[in-house]
């Protein structure tokens, strides 16, 4: 069977990625989103799957980073998964509990870099006064609280990293929007075989030439005349030079089309570097 990296274990990452591929492929847990990147570059596993974007936050920045300057794997899939946050920890041992606010005697919160943003109203109405710390996942964070048994130290993660480190759940759905929903992708240097997809996509990194007047305008001209959806554009630093910038643009189509091609032929002519990510299927959430 094919080796998965995931970031993990019991981690957002592990549900969507065992919702999506089943139980067909072997599953590699590492902490850092970095190990998970480098153990397909280096062939240790044949895919990794990277969480890129999410309903109330966006971009994951970091991990578009790693995609675009650290390693060379193309996409081979993508899709979405939804993410109920959770409050996980012990209960609160006062008999006497405060009726407006039964978490305030609660003073760390740990979980992934991500979650606040995602988690906003309830931090601000429940945990104003506990301090946030940053853990390489929220499934590291149920660990942790699992090892303190500290009532006044607990974690926002997944239901299953409750259920496996037997941590309590004290409050379900914190997040501040119930549809609210993940994109993973699925990374390699070798395609697998998927369920067939209605839904085509093109990731493109385009690079425009320098001292070129509307040159962003005529590669969106390319794609308009054209019409081609673009269904993602971001500009992000090259970190070459300052006020250097390329386009990170996600395209409903795929490149057998005669039209996508030819698009990336105009815009090359007027001096951008194309570079193609990935051509891959698209899928949306079908609930289990």
């Amino acid at each position: 069977m094919k080796r998965v990296a995931i970031l993990g274990p019991s981690t957002f990452s592990e549900e969507a990625t065992r919702h999506f591929l089943g139980e067909n492929f072997t599953y590699v847990s590492y902490k850092l989103i970095s190990e998970v990147f480098n153990a397909t570059a280096s062939g240790e596993t044949d895919l990794s799957v990277i969480p890129i974007e999410n309903t109330l936050e966006g971009s994951v920045h970091l991990h578009v980073d790693w995609l675009v300057h650290e390693v060379d794997l193309p996409i081979r899939a993508e899709w979405v998964f939804p993410i109920d946050m959770n409050l996980i920890g012990y209960p609160n041992p006062d008999t006497e509990v405060d009726s407006s606010n039964p978490y305030r005697h609660i003073r760390k919160v740990l979980s992934h870099q991500v979650v606040p943003a995602q988690c906003n109203q309830f931090m601000k109405q429940y945990l104003r006064e506990a301090e946030f710390e940053q853990v390489s996942s929220t499934a590291e964070g149920v660990r942790i609280v699992s090892t303190l048994q500290d009532p006044t130290v607990v974690a926002i993660g997944t239901a299953i990293a409750s259920t496996n480190y037997g941590v309590p759940m004290l409050q379900r759905e914190i997040q501040d929007h119930k549809d609210n929903m993940t994109r993973f992708l699925l990374v390699g240097k070798e395609a697998s075989e998927l369920m067939p997809s209605e839904d085509m996509k093109t990731t493109i990194l385009v690079t425009l030439p320098e001292d070129y007047p509307g040159a962003l305008h005529q590669v969106l001209s390319a794609f308009a005349w054209r019409r081609i959806n673009l269904s993602k554009i971001e500009s992000k630093p090259t970190k070459k030079k300052l006020g250097n910038y390329y386009f990170y643009i996600d395209i409903a189509g795929t490149m057998d089309s005669v039209l996508l091609p030819s698009a990336i032929q105009e815009i090359e002519a007027i001096g951008c570097q194309v570079r193609i990510l990935g051509c891959y299927p698209s899928y949306p959430y079908v609930g289990s």
